[in-house]
Order: structure tokens, then sequence, then C-alpha cells
């Protein structure tokens, strides 16, 4: 009499008995200076990780795995890729979830094991370099994680190819390519748009015209930005409104923005655009500067910064933006269109528009 399966198991008797694909759980193991580990084994180049065991999930195997091969105790981050790769040599589909590691500080770069292990050696290498040493579908997923880690989405891929609607890895001009071809059904034109970030600021002057900076407690020390932050678009914020909450949020000012002054765009290749609508906050008397209160865990400190003075405090990006709205207070004018901060100049584009410049946290100013 042939086997059969216990009672109220059939499910599970039916899933062991069936073939499944190979997972495994891969990390791009970053360090604060933007450079990818790669790891040299007995047989080729490649990025940390390994195959998952069954009561694992791919973020607990790739844990493990970098405890074993590399004896660093960190999470793995963020989903950036999924590969699924038909069957090879081991007769198996292989399932290939790529996660985010990092950035490691320099003192938490890992060492190489003792002689022995599987991993012979490791190497930090540039991303571009990373992808030039590592075979092939390795080096392809490599690059479409780091567009989805650059672009804060995913990328989908069948065999280390992006696929039409993925959110991330998909050529640009291939996605051009297969919209002009009516290619994309409704749900995969959204998915594959290219996105944009949205964020609001306040400019406040006092009654000397000094200009109302508050400092982070995030990002570089001694840099100071505008009051304001994100849009929570997906809540229905208007960029109005987020001008508004925000104010309250970090200074603790109950004001409605003033008149729009200008909105700004600023884009960096393999980057979502960021625009950024700056607003009329009016001028702040001595008993309203005294009310400010700030978030702790937020914001460091405020002050007040004559023109003249922004060049050592603010980025140039950012500084570009107050000054063309301060004279468009000045003037009367407004709302300007700005490039990278710079007032848009007809049809003529520099190459600042066309770069812009170091990308700014979505919470700055």
């Amino acid at each position: 009499m042939p086997d059969r399966p216990p009672a109220g198991g059939a499910r599970a008797y039916d899933a062991a008995a069936r073939p499944a694909p190979l997972v495994v759980a891969t990390g791009v193991v970053m360090d604060t200076r933007g450079r990818v580990l790669v790891l040299t084994t007995a047989h080729e180049p490649a990025l940390p990780g390994g195959a998952v065991t069954g009561a694992e999930t791919p973020e607990q195997g790739l844990a493990r795995l970098l405890r074993e091969e590399l004896g660093l105790a960190v999470p793995a981050g963020r989903l950036l890729a999924v590969d699924a790769r038909p069957p090879g040599a081991q007769g198996s589909s292989l399932v290939v979830h790529v996660h985010f590691v990092g950035p490691l500080a320099p003192e938490r770069v890992p060492t190489v094991p003792s002689a022995g292990g599987a991993v012979a050696g490791a190497h930090w290498l540039t991303p571009e370099e990373a992808c030039e040493r590592l075979p092939a579908p390795a080096a392809h997923r490599l690059r479409a994680a780091l567009a989805a880690l650059h672009a804060g989405s995913f990328a989908h891929l069948a065999d280390g190819v992006a696929q039409p609607g993925s959110p991330a890895g998909l050529d640009p001009a291939r996605r051009v390519e297969l919209e002009h071809a009516g290619a994309f059904d409704a749900a995969g034109h959204r998915a594959s748009r290219p996105k944009a970030v949205t964020a609001a600021s306040v400019l406040f002057t006092d009654r000397a015209g000094r200009v109302l900076l508050v400092r982070p407690a995030y990002g570089k020390p001694g840099r100071w930005i505008l009051p304001g932050g994100g849009v929570d678009s997906d809540l229905g914020e208007t960029p109005r409104a987020a001008a508004a909450r925000e104010v309250r949020e970090e200074t603790g000012l109950d004001r409605s923005p003033g008149r729009l002054l200008a909105v700004n765009w600023a884009h960096r290749q393999g980057r979502p655009a960021r625009i950024r609508f700056l607003y009329d906050g009016g001028v702040l008397g001595p008993a309203e500067l005294d009310a400010i209160r700030l978030p702790a865990s937020e914001l460091l400190d405020w002050r007040t910064a004559a023109r003249r003075e922004l060049r050592g405090l603010v980025k140039p990006l950012l500084r570009r933006q107050i000054e063309a709205c301060l004279t468009a207070l000045a003037e009367g004018t407004g709302p300007l269109e700005l490039h990278a901060g710079r007032p848009y100049q007809g049809n003529v584009r520099t190459r600042e528009d066309v770069r812009g410049d170091h990308e700014e946290p979505l919470t700055e100013g």
C-alpha cells in the first residue's frame, strides 16, 4: 500500500514532495566611503552571502552568514532586489534576495577570517570596480541593487535582467522604448516611471533682515538649514500644509506660511529628482524668536544670519535658493522657477542644472 500523508497534513506533505528553488541571500555591504565589499572565494569573486536553510528567512540567513564568514554582527538591511534564475548545474532554480548592509563605520569594517574558511580574502572596491570584478550574474544584480538603493526603490529581476515595470534597475533608455511601444500595462507604467521627492521650506527673517536657520542633529556638524521638511503626500498633505506642520514641529511657532517665493528643481543622475517649495514666513519679532523651542532629537540650535554669512553656514545648493528668495522678497517678484538654486534662464541650461548638487536629506529645510 503506498505511503499516505498523515491526517490533516496533506498540504505540508505535498509541499515537502515538490522540488523547491534554492534561496540565496546576498548582501551589498558598503562602508561610509561608498565602497562595496567583494570576497575572494575558492571559485570566483562574490558578494557576501549564500544559501538559506529551511528554518531561516533570507534576512536571518544573511545575518548568520555575515557572522560566520566575516565575524560581522549586523542585521540585513533593506531589500533592494530579487532575482529569479532558471535551473543551472545543480538542477534547481535560484531565487536571490539582495539586501543592503551598512554603511559601516571604519571601526566596524570586517577582517578576513583565518585560513581554511570559505573566504580567502575581502576587498573594498568602488561600485564600478566591484561590477568589473564580479561574474556577470552577480554584477547585474549589484548594478540593479545600487540603482534601487539610490532611488529608494526596488528591482525585480529575472536572470539578472530588470523586468518591464521594475521600479528600479531598468535602463532609462529601455524604459522610454517600452513606453513608446505601448509595452506597459497601467500598473507597470506607474511602477517604472521616474519618481520625485518633495519638500517644503519656510524663509523667516528678523527685523534686521537676517534669515532664521536651524542646525540639525544629523549630517555633517556645523551645517545649517531652513525650517521645513518632507511633504507627506501619501497622507494627502500639500506642500503648504507640510510647511506649516514642519514649522510647528521644529520651532514651536504656529504660523501659516505666506506667499510662495520659489520652487526649486534639483537632480542627480540615478537619484529621484528633488522639488522644494519655498514660502515666505514673514518677519519674526524678539518675542517670537524667544518663543522658539526645538525638538532635541532633531535640531540642536537656531540662529539668524545675514546674507553675507550664508556662504560659511549653508550648503551651496540651499544657499542659492535662500539668496534667490531674499531677492524676490526685496523686489516683490516671484514665484521663481529655480534649477539647482539658480533662476531658470529660458532654454539655457548650465552643467549644474543637469547635474544638480550633492543630495540633501529629505528633512533639510
